[in-house]
């Protein structure tokens, strides 16, 4: 498939240059979505249809037999040898069932090993004599080594999760589940899946995967290439809103007030306080004749637009045309018959232009939030009532500014710019969009996030108990109405994949402390893991728990506290081990990655060392976001988890535990 399209001709096809460099570049990302990859097979599946699909399922009828893989797969004639896992006739090798087997009379799993058929299970689901059985092969494929970045999952969707790829691209879904269950994975594959099914639609839209950091990014972002998808762009929220350089950090208060939704209102009013009502008149020459438009009406034009809730930039735009639409009906009204360009003279004409700029001044929005954080009178106009005097002290700069380029500029100050600028020019919508660990956005980082989908949807994907910033999310229902997608759909995935289960019932231990309510994950691995509670003496018994687990096959993660990692990077270095940081990428020479507490979200290891906990519980501003963190640490191992500790436990893990 990949030579058929590189051998193709387009020189007799293209009327110019600009058609033969768009279908060139089309050929190249079609050549590059037909990449092999040595390590991942082309099918993983098969079914056999009692019937077949779309006919008379009459007795004595006859079926048929299909190939289920990531790509679809046709010879040299074009038939096709293998179906894409997202295609409808595909569905039911995740959902068919011993109670519901929806016509399937067999379904085989095959095995492989380093890209090499190894294996295959059967099921035959409309058989009663034949038994439910659990799939070795996909408890196998589930707990297969992490080596390198996240991969696809495409052999291994539960029922729950294909619902959820496979939901319309209408709605907005937001996806609740714990650590393991698989919700980025199944974010990524809905992204798939929908392009798969609206691809004309997201090719002219767009979609866009939005994750908490440029590890995380880096992490998944070979998912969907190894899907064949190459259009999804990635971005953290701060690169969306990267107006202006970030160059300063906020006191935690500041941060959540500034996070807060009510600034949305403190900067609409502030940025309309610029308008004012004319109360002289416009008075345009043209040629001997004069035309005045009486300040009472320029107010009622004024009025008129404000009433209209446009942007302030639309109606700034606007108000120039209406000027001059007044000037034209005068215009009639002598006799005279002017046309659109004479309309468009008059809006360009100098008086009038001097009109609107004194009527509906532009405004910079980054020098509108400098305004607010840095002149007391002009904040306390504007958010009285909305903000009390304690809040509004705290976000004021202590230190007078000179313009915009010398500030430090805070990651919460970016956002509110971006929201200004919103409100003066709309921001541009994309079709489709995947909000990741979404827990941790503040209200005004979900409108920023929600106006880049405001005529498309969105998958947002996180775990309250997850939550380690001071303005976490409280309840998915007021996310999504930030987001502006109330009408969206909350799912919860509460079936375990990835932690096994006596690391992920330790870690539980925390949830009535920092998510009371949410339902605890249920471990479906049959390998209960490798756990271990160490008390140790010194950082070499960290280093040498890390050189025990590197004698096992796959990825090891030390995660430990902000401030410890410069002493343990000095003691992996003083035993000669070569560690990552997070971000690069594993290879079988170097497993060991060494991660600070602060990165640790949405990241998986094989094995993991989790070094004092009660450091990273300390190392946060208050007791339950370090337990929060905790959690997060806690629940990055797939096979095994040592802790290790010098210090007393934290009292909320306290229990029944085998503690060496």
């Amino acid at each position: 498939m990949r030579e058929d399209v590189e051998a193709l001709d387009i020189r007799d096809v293209t009327a110019n240059w600009v058609n033969a460099a768009v279908l060139s570049r089309q050929i190249d990302d079609r050549v590059k979505a037909l990449a092999d990859l040595s390590d991942t097979p082309l099918f993983f599946g098969r079914l056999d249809y009692l019937h077949a699909p779309g006919e008379d399922r009459a007795e004595g009828a006859s079926g048929e037999q299909f190939y289920i893989g990531r790509r679809h797969v046709h010879d040299a004639d074009g038939d096709p040898m293998v179906i894409d896992w997202r295609a409808p006739v595909s569905q039911p090798f995740y959902r068919a069932s011993k109670k519901d087997p929806m016509d399937i009379g067999l379904r085989r799993r095959f095995g492989y090993t380093g890209g090499d058929l190894t294996a295959y299970e059967d099921e035959r689901l409309s058989d009663p004599a034949e038994e439910a059985t659990t799939s070795k092969l996909l408890q196998r494929e589930i707990e297969r080594p992490r080596v390198g970045p996240m991969r696809d999952i495409v052999a291994t969707i539960q029922p729950e999760q294909d619902e959820i790829v496979r939901s319309g691209l209408g709605g907005t879904v937001c996806v609740q589940g714990g650590p393991g269950t698989g919700k980025t994975a199944v974010g990524l594959h809905r992204v798939a899946y929908l392009l798969y099914a609206h691809r004309e639609r997201l090719a002219r839209t767009g979609t866009l995967v939005i994750g908490p950091n440029k590890s995380f990014l880096h992490y998944i972002e070979q998912v969907l290439p190894a899907l064949g998808e190459l259009s999804v762009q990635q971005a953290t929220v701060d690169d969306l809103v990267a107006q202006v350089e970030v160059r300063g950090t906020d006191e935690a208060s500041a941060a959540v007030i500034k996070g807060d939704a009510r600034m949305a209102e403190v900067l609409r009013r502030a940025l309309y306080s610029h308008v004012s009502l004319p109360t002289e008149p416009v008075v345009v020459v043209r040629g001997s004749r004069r035309w005045r438009v009486p300040a009472y009406e320029l107010e009622e034009l004024v009025r008129q637009l404000l009433d209209r809730e446009i942007r302030y930039g639309a109606a700034r735009e606007a108000l120039p045309q209406r000027i001059a639409h007044a000037v034209l009906v005068q215009m009639e009204r002598a006799g005279e018959a002017p046309d659109d360009r004479v309309q468009d003279a008059v809006a360009r004409n100098s008086a009038v232009k001097a009109a609107v700029k004194a009527i509906w001044p532009a405004v910079d929005p980054a020098k509108l939030v400098l305004r607010l954080l840095t002149e007391p009178e002009f904040l306390d106009e504007h958010a009285a009532g909305i903000l009390d005097e304690d809040e509004r002290r705290t976000i004021l700069w202590a230190k007078p500014v000179r313009s915009v380029k010398s500030a430090e500029w805070s990651a919460a100050d970016a956002v509110l710019i971006d929201e200004a600028a919103d409100l003066i020019q709309r921001t541009h919508s994309l079709g489709h969009v995947v909000l990741d660990e979404a827990q941790d956005l503040s209200p005004m980082q979900y409108r920023a996030v929600g106006r880049r989908c405001t005529t498309g949807s969105a998958t947002v994907l996180g775990d309250l108990a997850q939550g380690t910033t001071p303005w976490a999310t409280r309840s998915w229902d007021e996310a999504l109405g930030y987001l502006g997608k109330q009408e969206g759909v909350i799912e919860e995935l509460t079936a375990g994949f990835r932690v096994p289960t006596d690391v992920i019932t330790y870690a539980s231990r925390l949830l009535p402390y920092i998510a009371p309510g949410l339902t605890p994950v249920a471990s479906v691995r049959e390998n209960p893991g490798f756990f271990e509670v160490r008390a140790i003496e010194g950082a070499d018994q960290v280093v040498a728990a890390c050189e025990e687990l590197l004698a096992n096959e796959g990825s090891t993660g030390l995660i430990a506290a902000d401030a410890r990692i410069p002493a343990l990077a000095e003691a992996l270095t003083a035993a000669g081990i070569g560690y990552l940081a997070p971000g690069e990428e594993t290879t079988r020479e170097r497993r060991l990655t060494l991660v600070p507490a602060s990165l640790a979200k949405g990241l998986e290891y094989d094995y993991v060392v989790l070094d004092e906990p009660g450091a990273v519980v300390d190392g946060e501003p208050d007791e339950r976001t370090g337990l929060r963190r905790l959690y997060v640490a806690l629940t990055r191992a797939v096979s095994g988890l040592v802790v290790t500790h010098t210090a007393p436990l934290p009292e909320q893990l306290a229990g029944s535990v085998h503690v060496l």
